[in-house]
């Protein structure tokens, strides 16, 4: 495993961080494909075992049962100062009013409630699970400021959103002397590369971390195009980021295809090493629902693509439409 800072931080995180958004109570919240708690710990385990130390996680997985069988399984398997826990908040976890979004209210009841469910006193990453139009960022970072603090945050991050807004908060927070924020968690992959025009040339220039989501696209990077999956048929919201750019996208994947077979490796592991050489990456957020995935992104991490292979990956993408910031 190869180790770096996030952000300008001086914390260590693993070169891949495993994301837990497959792990959770299939009948509880929105993702009927995850994988119970039985199921998630060898993941969890197999992880640790290659050198990740890194996971990520959300309140709003699986109704925060994600947060709950990560936290117990980190409890069993490590001691805490040993892994670094990353979680979100936004999404909606109560009915009521004020169940949802980044108010003061809502962060300073989320944080407590993801810190019982992980078993923790203190969450290392906080992030914040995209933009809140109907709250002043004043207010959202103020309250982040506040749980750092109060040493139940040790960073903030932030997720999918337009770089001008990215660029407020950061200004906000350097203007008021609030804890600032150390990395972004964004949409970055082979098929959507549109955050290459401004967020990742401001994270480099503001040393901010960049920790992609689906850095494989949910999986259409690995295998044929029109093949399926018991996620494909169920995810609803993966439907929205390819629903508009299948005809481009079956070209990228096209290529992807005929360079792994060139090189002799599997399409995860070159798409993941294409992803990696991106000077603005510091750590893709990698899912896993079979053991031999870890296997193959830790693989990535030792596979350096040579420009003839890079030129070849890039090409036959075109333009997309903005998605995934709301």
């Amino acid at each position: 495993m190869k180790y770096t800072k996030l952000g300008r931080t001086g914390l260590n995180v693993s070169r891949l961080c495993l994301g837990c958004m497959s792990y959770g109570e299939p009948d509880r919240g929105a993702h009927p494909w995850s994988l119970g708690e039985a199921a998630s710990r060898p993941f969890i385990r197999r992880a640790l075992d290659l050198g990740i130390n890194f996971f990520d996680t959300a309140n709003v997985y699986s109704d925060g049962s994600s947060e709950e069988i990560l936290g117990r399984a980190l409890l069993d398997y490590v001691p805490r100062a040993e892994v670094v826990i990353a979680t979100k908040v936004h999404g909606r976890m109560r009915k009521e009013p004020n169940g949802a979004g980044l108010s003061r209210k809502a962060i300073l009841h989320e944080i407590d409630a993801s810190l019982r469910r992980l078993g923790t006193d203190h969450v290392d990453l906080y992030q914040i699970h995209r933009w809140d139009y109907s709250t002043p960022i004043e207010e959202t970072l103020q309250a982040l400021h506040d749980v750092v603090r109060a040493g139940k945050v040790r960073y903030i991050g932030a997720s999918s959103m337009y770089a001008w807004q990215f660029a407020k908060a950061l200004q906000v927070s350097e203007r008021n002397g609030w804890t600032r924020f150390s990395s972004m968690q964004n949409y970055v992959n082979l098929l959507y590369r549109e955050e290459a025009r401004e967020m990742l040339p401001l994270c480099l220039d503001q040393g901010i971390a960049v920790i992609p989501w689906s850095p494989l696209a949910r999986g259409r990077l690995t295998r044929d195009w029109d093949s399926v999956s018991a996620r494909t048929e169920t995810d609803e919201f993966g439907r929205t980021l390819y629903a508009q750019t299948g005809d481009a996208d079956r070209k990228v994947v096209q290529a992807l295809t005929e360079v792994a077979a060139k090189l002799d490796r599997p399409r995860a592991q070159v798409a993941l090493a294409w992803l990696l050489g991106q000077s603005a990456i510091t750590a893709p957020i990698v899912g896993a629902t079979r053991l031999e995935q870890l296997d193959d992104a830790v693989a990535a991490l030792s596979l350096q693509l040579d420009p003839e292979a890079v030129a070849a990956l890039e090409s036959p993408y075109v333009p997309h439409a903005v998605v995934g910031h709301a």
